[in-house]
């Protein structure tokens, strides 16, 4: 049975609209048994112009579109801002609920956060399957990706990856479904790193801000940023194929048992040969 996909955006940047033209090719293609039960944006169109250009892209490809601009309701309530490592404010349940309400008509098996902006309230995740993006490998690190890679460097890892997890009440806490890997030790990065560690006091004597300018963390992020989205594409086919469910805030294999990560490593790295091959 085709996979019906509930799309989460905020639309701000490429990363997501590459991510929702991704999963709309494999869609288009055959190669990805699933549909878009609909596209939620919390943004209103003349909130901004990127946002609205990818509002237009989604009635063009014919997928149902549903806004509610979280700022425009932040203000009519008189709500805070929602503080990192603080709870969420409480208008933020109250618009879960009405984002809840304005999908009813829409039901989804698998949710996708794809640069979607805000946290969800417990009540919402527990109530359906939502996947999130983290750019890192199972084994972390965790934080932001700006925090992801500047650990990568000072650490000296060897490979780094991108993966897909479930959301959960926690944040970034749920489990892990699918995960692809990619080196960092490699030629092309060789004379990056060797630029680094020629520093005065080497890497670790070097503050963010340096560390965020150099053309060593620019190569890291734009080899997970490549990823994102046929990695998405390669976990929602594990869902659509079966292979994979969530229930309960877990992930299952077919049988119903405790289901490993997935490593879609190769079918990502397939995927990016194709592009490359299709580009030239």
């Amino acid at each position: 049975m085709t996979l019906r996909i509930g799309w989460f955006t905020t639309a701000r940047g490429p990363g997501s609209r590459g991510m929702y033209e991704a999963v709309t090719r494999a869609v288009e293609a055959g190669t990805l048994d699933a549909d878009f039960a609909f596209v939620f944006c919390n943004r209103e169109p003349g909130e901004d112009p990127v946002t609205d250009s990818f509002l237009r892209l989604v009635e063009a490809n014919g997928h149902t579109l549903v806004t509610k601009s979280s700022v425009r309701y932040r203000r009519a309530v008189g709500g805070s801002l929602s503080r990192p490592g603080e709870p969420l404010p409480a208008w933020r349940t109250a618009y879960d609920r009405e984002v809840e309400d304005a999908l009813a008509a829409h039901p989804f098996e698998v949710g996708v956060m794809a640069g979607y902006m805000l946290i969800f309230e417990r009540e919402f995740v527990s109530q359906h399957v939502i996947l999130n993006l983290h750019p890192a490998l199972p084994t972390g690190p965790a934080g932001t990706w700006r925090e992801v890679i500047r650990h990568l460097i000072r650490t000296r890892a060897a490979e780094s990856g991108v993966m897909m997890h479930l959301a959960i009440p926690e944040v970034d806490a749920g489990p892990v479904v699918a995960y692809c890997r990619y080196p960092l030790d490699d030629p092309e990065l060789a004379p990056l790193w060797a630029d680094l560690e020629a520093h005065r006091g080497g890497l670790n004597d070097l503050d963010d801000a340096a560390l965020e300018e150099s053309a060593l963390f620019a190569a890291i992020r734009a080899r997970g940023v490549l990823r994102e989205s046929p990695l998405l594409v390669a976990a929602l086919g594990e869902f659509a194929a079966g292979r994979l469910r969530a229930e309960g805030g877990s992930v299952l294999d077919a049988a119903g048992a405790p289901a490993a990560p997935a490593d879609v490593t190769p079918a990502v790295e397939a995927a990016l040969t194709a592009l490359e091959a299709h580009r030239d």
